[in-house]
């Protein structure tokens, strides 16, 4: 089996709109997913693209992505990227694509002077945490993630505007 990996189009965008609604039914979360089609084109292509994608094919059939952002460490004093999302269609797991859309996406980043990639794992995602750790990635144990969002996003935009501190 070839795999070919090349960087998402604009054309790409109903397949990785798919991808993202996959990752959604795979955790069980299918009906979380409120981005569209519409979201991916805007967002993902012309002058001041939000993130990158490089897509695996097999036999010219779509069989996963990777979708990536640009990140910076100032511990480091280094660039890396962010991986949003990375995807495996579910005929073509097992084979190795995820491997290989993380080894491209890997030395993309290095070929930009990148030194680091981070992500993270749905905490219910054991399979993706397996894998992950089988390619050398660790769990930042010094970390922990947190989030703003909708009502909780409105609210801190509002802060200092209601004179909050």
């Amino acid at each position: 089996m070839d795999i070919i990996i090349r960087t998402g189009t604009i054309d790409d965008a109903q397949a990785i709109h798919s991808a993202i609604l996959g990752i959604g039914e795979a955790i069980g979360e299918a009906d979380k997913v409120a981005s569209t089609v519409d979201d991916i084109r805007r967002h993902g292509f012309g002058g001041k693209p939000a993130f990158e994608t490089l897509i695996a094919e097999v036999d010219g059939r779509f069989a996963g992505l990777s979708l990536f952002f640009p990140s910076f460490s100032t511990f480091y004093g280094k660039p890396g990227i962010y991986v949003q999302d990375l995807y495996v269609a579910p005929e073509f797991r097992g084979r190795g694509v995820a491997e290989q859309l993380m080894r491209e996406t890997a030395q993309l980043t290095r070929q930009r002077g990148g030194t680091y990639i981070r992500l993270s794992a749905d905490a219910i995602n054991q399979t993706a945490q397996k894998f992950y750790k089988r390619i050398g990635m660790r769990w930042a144990e010094e970390e922990c993630i947190f989030v703003a969002r909708h009502a909780a996003f409105d609210a801190l935009c509002e802060l200092n505007r209601e004179g909050s501190e």
